[in-house]
């Protein structure tokens, strides 16, 4: 049966109950009030060996926990606001074997976390918003990232993988503006949506020659599936390789240092929110081979001046050029039987546009506010 605990302990209590001296702090890892900081204790190490030996710990700190019920120690939260935490190896005797979801959540003075080898598994938004986080050490005994775990950790500018992962969660990189590298070694089996989302400086992206699920074939600069030969995830150095058949959902997205896309004869489909918000995207070339573009494809695409949609595509998805307010005009091929729903809402420059006999159907608001919009044939 799982409990939940709470750890309150300083060296005055510890004195009291014990009966011991109270030993004193390293001075190194004690920054006093009067050195103009707001936080009196800036930096310390919680992993000594009197974490090991006594159920009463000599730290001023509070830590949130729950006993798992194999006797081991997810930590839930931290109650202080430390810029530089190492997380203890063992809590009341008991080892930290997870680091539960929302654990470090809005942390924003974290600027550097040291996770202990006895942790396996990291939560879901564990340390989201940590936007001042800069350095994090992932030891080789963790085997799955959880779902935005590392969400909006902006000062990110680099995080090793160890080849003890298995999974990466949804979005667990997302919004890392300051990510400009990432290597996925071979243990990665399963790599969530978005995993690297909005990541607008990551420049490189490497998977391991020896993962057998995903790879970055011919140097590419993105996350491939083998099986399918989707492209899971792409940077703004991404050349795109001819044996892609599908761009996946988000693939780019928020990818706003990407200034063009040259898309191979082989890709199939684009899926939704392929290139959103790819600001600075410029032009794309959008091959015979494709036949659906999905909803919200090219939203917020707003450096688009231009674009051209081949005869195989039969559907333009919901907002799928929506917000592209550079777009001044659009030729839609007799191939598309329907236009979705805001599919060009807020195109404020887009001048005209022709609809072909074949479109049988046009979504709400697929024209909304296309201010500039003088002739629609």
């Amino acid at each position: 049966m799982r409990r939940t605990r709470k750890l309150i302990a300083t060296m005055l209590s510890l004195a009291l109950v014990l009966g011991m001296t109270v030993t004193r702090f390293d001075s190194n890892n004690v920054k006093a009030a009067d050195n103009g900081l707001s936080n009196p204790i800036a930096d310390i190490n919680l992993s000594s060996s009197v974490w090991e030996n006594a159920d009463i710990v000599s730290v001023d700190t509070v830590w949130d926990y729950e006993v798992l019920d194999d006797g081991t120690v997810k930590i839930t939260g931290c109650n202080a606001a430390y810029e530089n935490v190492v997380i203890p190896q063992v809590l009341d005797g008991k080892s930290v074997t997870e680091i539960g979801d929302y654990a470090f959540y809005g942390c924003s003075g974290l600027t550097s976390v040291e996770i202990p080898n006895s942790v396996t598994s990291i939560g879901e938004f564990a340390f989201s918003c940590c936007s001042s986080l800069t350095s994090v050490e992932i030891p080789d005994s963790v085997t799955s990232i959880g779902d935005y775990a590392f969400e909006e950790c902006s000062s990110l500018t680099s995080v090793e993988i160890p080849d003890s992962v298995t999974s990466i969660g949804n979005g667990a990189f997302y919004d890392c503006s300051g990510l400009t590298s990432v290597e996925i070694p071979d243990s990665v089996i399963s790599i969530g949506g978005i995993v690297f989302g909005d990541c607008s400086n990551l420049n490189s992206i490497k998977v391991s020659t020896d993962n057998k699920v995903y790879d970055s074939r011919e140097n590419c600069n993105a996350i491939i599936e083998k099986e399918t030969n989707k492209l899971v995830q792409g940077c703004k150095n991404t050349i795109i390789p001819n044996s892609v058949t599908e761009i996946g959902n988000y693939a780019f997205g928020g990818c706003s240092g990407l200034t063009s896309v040259e898309i191979p004869d082989s890709v199939t489909s684009i899926g939704g929110t392929a290139f959103s918000c790819c600001s600075s995207l410029t032009s794309v070339e959008i091959p015979n081979s494709v036949t659906s573009i999905g909803g919200q494809a090219f939203y917020g695409c707003s450096s688009l001046t231009s674009v051209e949609i081949p005869n195989s595509v039969t559907e333009i998805g919901y907002s799928a050029f929506s917000c592209c307010s550079s777009l001044t005009s659009v030729e839609i091929p007799n191939s598309v039987t329907s236009i979705g729903e805001f599919a060009f809402s807020c195109c404020s420059s887009l001048t005209s546009v022709e609809i072909p006999d074949s479109v049988t159907s046009i979504g709400d608001y697929a024209f909304e506010e296309c201010s500039s919009l003088t002739s629609v044939e």
